[in-house]
């Protein structure tokens, strides 16, 4: 039996407005260009070796109805003026042959900024606890990141969020954030 390893990656954002849920929900994947795919929500580890390439790249690798594997990040809402949020954060390790993690998070009245240094400060700390890279977890993000450059095991960190105000007519509004695997 082979594995089923990602061997790419790539990361991906949308947004939607439409009276029903379910289709400002197509059109925020669509947003993201990957309404065309059945997607697999799976956990949250970034593989050995799987390499990032470009939202282009990736979709241009992705099939009509192929079953695609990804961490997704959504959020929605039908309250004009209402921030969503959703975001993707990575954190590659040093080391080639050793996993990362990749965080999933979606909520409510928090900015893009904030939202990406949530879920990119999430994944630094769970990669950074696998290695064994001792910090303060009471303190802030950037005195975190700092600990974790120095230590020299965390070679990346990034995210990918998308934000939308609710729909001033109360238009369901959904956002999107994915991280899309690729198996070639």
């Amino acid at each position: 039996m082979e594995l089923m390893v990602p061997k790419r990656i790539f990361f991906t954002r949308g947004v939607g407005k439409h009276r029903h849920n379910l289709e400002s929900f197509e059109a925020a994947l669509r947003d993201a260009g990957i309404a065309q795919c059945n997607l697999v929500k799976v956990s949250s580890i970034f593989p050995p070796g799987c390499k990032i390439v470009s939202r282009n790249a990736g979709l241009a690798r992705l099939i009509p109805g192929q079953i695609t594997y990804c961490v997704l990040a959504e959020a929605r809402t039908d309250e004009p003026n209402r921030l969503v949020a959703a975001g993707i954060g990575l954190a590659v390790p040093a080391k080639g042959d050793q996993f990362g993690y990749i965080s999933e998070h979606h909520g409510y009245g928090v900015t893009e900024k904030k939202t990406a240094d949530f879920v990119e400060d999430m994944a630094a700390s769970m990669l950074a606890t696998t290695l064994g890279i001792e910090f303060d977890a009471e303190a802030d993000y950037d005195a975190r990141r700092e600990v974790y450059r120095m230590s020299g095991q965390i070679v990346k960190t990034r995210a990918v969020v998308q934000t939308a105000e609710g729909d001033k007519n109360g238009k369901w509004t959904t956002v999107v954030a994915a991280a899309i695997f690729l198996f070639e």
